[in-house]
């Protein structure tokens, strides 16, 4: 996950934080660099073909959403990424549970992607399986409402 990798060096941006390389920033701007000199495969979205929305939350690190969709490719089926989200987690974030923050991470890419996902068909993949019980959980969690209401 973008966010995982870049976490290290984005502490750098953080106030009264020394601006020394450390073995760990070194390999993260080198995984960064690598990552982007080695881009996989990306194509534009078909929408009369379903999309399939891959999501991922790392508890207190970050949330990421790869958006795919299969298509014909040089006569053959192919499935492509059509684009990648990621965001590090703010501090009353990184506190909630697997539960919520994968929550949270499903909200928050099917709102970053409405454009792609909205009208469309689409399956979401997670490595977690909350979506399952989502609309059976009874809760008072606030944010677990409105996530659930949301989704």
């Amino acid at each position: 996950m973008f966010s995982h990798i870049t976490s290290s060096l984005y502490k750098l941006c953080s106030k009264d934080v020394v601006f020394e390389i450390t073995k760990e920033r070194r390999d993260s701007y080198e995984r960064i660099k690598h990552e982007l000199t080695n881009a996989p495969f990306l194509i534009l979205p078909d929408f009369e073909l379903p999309f399939k929305l891959y999501i991922d939350a790392a508890c207190s690190q970050g949330l990421g959403a790869a958006l795919h969709q299969r298509q014909i490719v040089d006569d053959e089926p192919r499935e492509g990424v059509i684009c990648y989200i990621s965001r590090r987690l703010r501090d009353s974030a990184a506190r909630y549970g697997a539960t919520q923050t994968e929550c949270l991470c499903s909200f928050w890419a099917l709102e970053k992607l409405h454009y792609y996902l909205e009208g469309a068909v689409f399956e979401v993949y997670t490595g977690f399986t909350f979506f399952k019980s989502l609309l059976n959980m009874k809760t008072t969690n606030r944010h677990m409402l409105r996530w659930k209401i949301a989704i």
